[in-house]
Parts: C-alpha cells; sequence; structure tokens
C-alpha cells in the first residue's frame, strides 16, 4: 500500500477493475427500494433498479454514516497507510462528505477529507489523481490537492428524459421541474457550485444527448490534455455510440475514454435514459 491511502464512494462510478487498480477505496452508500436498503455496487443490479423506477416503485437513497467511514480509516490504517485522502460527492447534494469528516477526527492516522463539489466520473476522475500522487509517493495534502483541482476543472453535463425523479429526490427546484413537465422540454443539466441546475432544455432525449457531447467535445477542444467520460444507466451501446462522437470531435488533447455505468445512487434521481458526459484534465 502506498503511504497515502485514497478512499471515495460509489457515487463516483468507478468501475471495480479501475478503482483496484488504482488502490482507490470505495465506500457503498444505500439505495432504498420498496423499503429494502441495498449497497449500491454490492446487492443491486441496474436491471432491477431501471425495473423498479419504470414500475413507479420508492426508490430513496442515503449515504454511510461516520461509523462506516470510522472502519474503513481503520482498516487501511493497520494495512500500512500513514495518511488518508477522502474525496467525495458534493456536499450541497449529500451528506456523505459530512460523514466523511465526523469520522476523520477520531482516525488514527490523518485524514484529508475533500469535498470534490461533484459527482460521477468528475468526482472518480479526481480520486484518481489522488492515486497518481500517491503512487508516487506524494503527501496526503499533496494527493489531496491534485484531487480538488482535478475535480474543480471538471465539468459534468446529464441529459435526462424527465426532472420528475429530481423533484421526487429534492434535489431540484419545483419551479424547474414543472417546467420540463408543463412544457415536455428535456434538459440538459449541469454541476455548479455544488449543485444540479438547468444548463439548457430542448425537445427531445436524442437532442439533449446531442447538446451534451457537444458542449463536452468543445471543453476538451479547449484543454491541452484531458479525460473524457460517458455515463449510461443500463443502455451501454447508446454511451458508446456517444462516446465514438465525442473521442472524434474531442481533439488532439484527448487522451483518457470511458464508457461507465452511473451510480445506482446518482441513477436513482435522474431517472431511465439518463446519459452523462465529463471532461477533466489529464
Amino acid at each position: 500500500m502506498p503511504r497515502t491511502a485514497v478512499v471515495t464512494d460509489s457515487t463516483a462510478s468507478l468501475p471495480a477493475a479501475l478503482a483496484g487498480s488504482a488502490a482507490v477505496t470505495v465506500v457503498p452508500l444505500h439505495v432504498v427500494v420498496d423499503d429494502v436498503d441495498h449497497l449500491e455496487g454490492v446487492d443491486l443490479s441496474t436491471a432491477d433498479l431501471v425495473a423498479a423506477l419504470r414500475a413507479g416503485t420508492r426508490v430513496t437513497t442515503s449515504q454511510p454514516g461516520p461509523e462506516v467511514f470510522a472502519r474503513t480509516y481503520a482498516r487501511l490504517a493497520a494495512e500500512g497507510a500513514r495518511e488518508i485522502v477522502s474525496v467525495h460527492l458534493s456536499g450541497e447534494l449529500s451528506g456523505t462528505v459530512t460523514s466523511a469528516a465526523t469520522a476523520a477526527q477520531t482516525a488514527a492516522v490523518p485524514v484529508h477529507v475533500v469535498d470534490s463539489r461533484t459527482v460521477g466520473m468528475a468526482l472518480g476522475l479526481g480520486a484518481l489523481a489522488a492515486a497518481e500522487v500517491a503512487a508516487a509517493g506524494g503527501s496526503g495534502a499533496a494527493a489531496a490537492r491534485a484531487a480538488a483541482a482535478r475535480s474543480a476543472g471538471a465539468e459534468v453535463l446529464f441529459a435526462v428524459d424527465s426532472l420528475e425523479h429530481l423533484r421526487r429526490g429534492g434535489r431540484l427546484g419545483a419551479v424547474a421541474a414543472a417546467l420540463g413537465t408543463v412544457l415536455g422540454l428535456r434538459p440538459v443539466l449541469g454541476v455548479h457550485e455544488g449543485r444540479l441546475e438547468v444548463v439548457e432544455k430542448v425537445r427531445t432525449s436524442a437532442r439533449a444527448r446531442e447538446r451534451s457531447v457537444d458542449r463536452t467535445a468543445a471543453q476538451a477542444q479547449r484543454r491541452r490534455r484531458c479525460a473524457v467520460a460517458v455515463h449510461h444507466l443500463g443502455d451501454e451501446a447508446t454511451a458508446q455510440e456517444l462516446a465514438d462522437r465525442l473521442t472524434a470531435a474531442a481533439g488532439p488533447g484527448l487522451t483518457e475514454v470511458h464508457v461507465v455505468e452511473l451510480s445506482a445512487v446518482l441513477g436513482a434521481h435522474t431517472g431511465p435514459g439518463v446519459v452523462a458526459t465529463v471532461v477533466a484534465d489529464a
């Protein structure tokens, strides 16, 4: 284990193989389907989640408690970590980072808690940046700075079929949700200052996906070196098609492309049919 261990949460949407190869520990959030509690990435399949959402089944989510992070930090310290960097989804959207900070206060080793102010692979790439610094022998403080910088510079866009799931979960204002429903619009959402906001409204889901790709490609073209990701919820074929288009349009600075299933927690709030794009400095 590197001197500095890296922890993130499951909303980073990091594939298990990628997290494992980078030695990133992933703490799962909870998804409650019809009053049955599941740990995302552990005992809830994407197909089951999508079926529940389409059926109108009540789906809620919750963060891990401080005791979960305390056990994780204790295990990593026992395995030889001298410092820990714990990088999490926006505190404006979840109490996960607060749980991590609470556990950090009593940890046996210093824990640098980072509020990424974002979600999805924008968070995941930040955690990987921390892992790169840690693998090179960098300090916890340096790894935390790398995570914060990469996540802060990332852009994440969601193309959703409806705002209804976000409205139900309280993640978007009722007025914006009503506009999307009444006018039949399909929004492109972004993350600004840690919160979800409507970036653009178009008439069809296909157009929303196109605009997400166009905006992400434009961002990629302005960066010297960058990584991109395309998230999906049980629709890898569409995501791969969008990733291919994005790869062709992103320019010579593109160094990494990831096609990744969206976290179940994020999927529960965005609904079936969601596609998300991410671009970050590499």
